[in-house]
């Protein structure tokens, strides 16, 4: 498992995490832009851009969604949900004209959606966490007992729910949905992991009090 986060404060991009084990899925590969920085380090990593099997978006938002076009022309099978490709091609995609981008090119060769999905040898849970978008998936490994939760919880914060169709209430049932799960490190879209069964418990009790109030 192989973390490459973003830690530009200057400019936007999402983390994006790499499954090098049996077959080679990448979560979240975010802007164009930036992509030639993402594959050097997977490089060093030992890991070829152009191994990956499997491109899974946790939402459409341009920060995390952009950069998949790069690997259209790649043996690649790239997969959302549903309901935020309807999202993406209705409200989501005045995000892009907002930020001056112009709509990516993309495909979906299959759609995910809430329940088991086995990559290889290895079982993951899918769960459909709506809130900072329509369709927002979080990823649980459970072997692992990691938690991959795109933009809906962060360390020490949550994702935004001001954009078009954002829903504060939807947010706040994700947030507690995914608190139950057996969670030792959480992986979030943007800023630093939460590590340590303790650490992911309490960052959902901060979230609980110094958020909650607001969605």
């Amino acid at each position: 498992l192989y973390a490459y986060l973003w830690k530009d404060p200057y400019e936007n991009n999402c983390n994006t995490y790499v499954i090098h084990e049996g077959m080679t899925v990448l979560i979240d590969p975010g802007h164009s832009r930036h992509l030639s920085k993402l594959f050097s380090q997977m490089e060093e990593d030992g890991i070829p851009s152009g191994e990956v099997d499997l491109l899974i978006l946790t939402h459409s938002h341009p920060d995390h969604f952009e950069g998949l076009e790069a690997f259209l022309d790649k043996p690649v099978k790239i997969a959302m949900n549903s309901e935020e490709e309807r999202y993406l091609l209705k409200s989501g995609k005045l995000l892009f004209e907002m930020m001056g981008q112009p709509m990516p090119r993309y495909r979906v060769d299959f759609f995910l959606k809430e329940g088991e999905l086995r990559l290889g040898k290895e079982l993951f849970h899918v769960y459909q966490t709506p809130g900072h978008s329509p369709g927002s998936l979080s990823i649980y490994w459970p072997e692992r007992k990691v938690l991959f939760t795109g933009d809906v919880i962060f360390y020490g914060g949550v994702g935004r729910t001001d954009f078009l169709e954002g829903n504060s209430k939807l947010l706040r049932e994700s947030i507690e949905r995914m608190s139950h799960l057996d969670i030792e490190l959480l992986l979030p879209g943007h800023g630093e992991l939460v590590m340590g069964k303790e650490m992911v418990l309490q960052n959902f009790e901060f979230i609980r009090q110094n958020f909650y109030a607001y969605l």
